[in-house]
């Protein structure tokens, strides 16, 4: 087990707090913020730099199960949450998600990783800069398109650890759904979001060998072991 001292556990609450107050304020899961912070973490305890941005992405992605919980249920509350569109949405995160963390996470190197997350932060920032521009379409697609922004939404949070808000939120205003409603509806989309990513990470580095104490799917070997049994390349 990586060992925390007093001072990162008291960076880890700090950070806890802050990533709980934004998913409540604006719907997100946290992952965005969390990722950069907890891989400055892992490389100050020594985790080498490939292997830190992937812990850093899947350890974002389990907190978030918890941060979409206390956010949702402050949504539900208001009645901000569009439960329609999540139940349209969810089956295909779940596939999506399970796609990427199952699969493709465990293909790429983590240097490829930090920079599809900068690249990620990088655009999500410049379109909010931009207040883009394509007028909403005022109603929601058929299933095809459904389908097509679900699994998008699953698969490229499961790459970078995100709760998906950076992809469901455009998405949503491009239907013309209101902006509470979209906050709303982007919090419990993250929900499956986090699960099935999870679910996926562990799974895909069940069978590895040599995991170090408190974690799932990590393996310090450089040789490549079958797909199905790696997490972390």
């Amino acid at each position: 087990m990586i060992d925390l001292g007093p001072w990162v556990l008291a960076e880890l609450i700090a950070l806890g707090v802050i990533v709980g107050f934004l998913a409540g304020l604006l719907g997100i899961g946290g992952g965005m913020i969390m990722v950069p912070f907890l891989n400055h973490i892992l490389l100050s305890r020594g985790v080498p730099a490939d292997v830190a941005v992937k812990m850093a992405i899947a350890t974002a992605m389990a907190t978030i199960v918890f941060t979409s919980l206390s956010s949702v249920r402050a949504h539900h509350s208001r009645g901000t949450v569009r439960w329609d569109v999540v139940r349209r949405l969810a089956p295909a995160i779940v596939v999506g998600g399970l796609i990427a963390s199952l699969g493709v996470f465990a293909l790429i190197k983590g240097r490829v990783l930090a920079g599809l997350f900068g690249v990620f932060i990088g655009y999500t920032a410049w379109r909010m800069l931009r207040q883009a521009d394509v007028p909403p379409s005022g109603q929601l697609p058929g299933p095809a398109g459904q389908w097509t922004a679900g699994g998008a939404i699953g698969f490229l949070s499961g790459l970078v650890g995100a709760g998906g808000a950076f992809v469901s939120v455009p998405v949503m205003t491009r239907w013309g759904i209101g902006m509470r409603e979209v906050v709303g509806t982007a919090a419990a989309l993250g929900f499956p979001i986090a699960v099935a990513n999870g679910v996926g990470y562990v799974l895909g580095g069940w069978s590895v060998p040599d995991r170090p104490a408190g974690s799932l799917g990590y393996r310090r070997e450089a040789r490549p072991p079958p797909i199905a049994g790696r997490l972390l390349a």
